[in-house]
């Protein structure tokens, strides 16, 4: 395609969640709601890891890194998107828009490798209960947070800088509530191949290797748990794990249905319903499933209140 037929697109328009104009208001109502929640959650969860001695385990050092990152992630999306439930026209910059996918692509990438982490570490505990302190050192859930941090950085670099040489043509309206990678392909005038082969590659990289390490995890768990003579200990087993499953069925299942498809047949309409879960949802239900219902973080909880009511 000739140059001329090219425009530099110094910002974009984005199209949000719904045209509707009856949904506006309630929508931005739920997604406020969403974003104080988990906000408050987050926050709670990392001061409450933070403060209490007796939580300083490896599980809760991760619980507190997930935490980090979906306070993180809520922070990059939701704002932006509550502004296009507000106004006629949601506009963002070129230069913000690139930085919004990059931080989004960091944090939603840290998070599908810290769930593999989180399974790893509750195989440890439960088929190998006597050597949990010494294979969980600090020193190994110390190179386990920093690699994932790494390969969200990674990966975030890969696709923000092939995302940089794409051409965009005159339309600049990006059919989503964020800067994604496929709706911004979608305005591209250039060839997205080598885009498309990293999206792919680095998609089932972030997405299938974090699962089998979850599902080969839950395997052996499964295994120990019914090996367990006990009723009750099993079912104290299982509702331990029950929690973790259910978000990474909602975090994986919602990501694959976005990434894990060529462009051309993937409905950008299904993939920002999809997209809410894995963006909006689940970081908020992560405090709740994972922590807020652990009797542990509820001791603790309760212990600070008592401080504060002291003071």
């Amino acid at each position: 395609m000739a140059a001329g037929n090219h425009s530099a697109v110094t910002e974009f328009i984005l199209a949000g969640l719904t045209e509707h104009p009856g949904l506006q208001l309630p929508l931005f109502l739920l997604f406020l709601g969403i974003f104080v929640v988990t906000v408050v959650g987050n926050l709670v969860m990392i001061t409450l890891i933070g403060l209490s001695s007796h939580l300083h385990t490896p599980m809760y050092y991760f619980l507190s890194s997930l935490s980090f990152i979906d306070l993180c992630q809520s922070t990059v999306i939701t704002p932006k998107m509550l502004v296009s439930f507000v106004t006629e026209k949601n506009t963002i910059s070129y230069p913000a828009c690139m930085t919004q996918l990059f931080f989004f692509l960091v944090f939603v990438i840290s998070e599908s490798h810290m769930l593999a982490v989180m399974a790893y570490d509750r195989y440890v505990a439960i088929c190998n209960p006597l050597l949990y302190n010494v294979t969980m050192s600090y020193q190994l859930c110390s190179c386990m947070v920093v690699g994932v941090y790494i390969m969200g950085l990674t990966g975030a670099t890969a696709h923000t800088g092939c995302m940089l040489r794409v051409l965009f043509c005159k339309a600049d309206v990006i059919n989503h509530y964020l800067c994604d990678l496929f709706p911004l392909l979608e305005l591209s005038c250039s060839s997205i191949y080598i885009n498309e082969v990293v999206v792919l590659c680095f998609s089932a990289f972030n997405i299938l290797t974090p699962l089998l390490t979850i599902l080969s995890s839950y395997i052996f768990i499964i295994f120990n748990i019914l090996q367990i003579h006990s009723k009750e200990g099993r079912s104290k087993a299982f509702s331990t794990c029950s929690s973790h499953i259910s978000a990474v069925a909602i975090f994986y299942g919602s990501a694959a249905f976005m990434y894990l498809q060529p462009s051309s047949v993937s409905s950008m309409d299904h993939g920002k319903v999809s997209s809410v879960f894995y963006t909006i949802i689940v970081p908020m239900l992560n405090p709740l499933i994972y922590s807020l219902r652990n009797k542990d973080v509820k001791i603790a909880f309760n212990k600070i209140l008592e401080k504060r009511s002291f003071l």
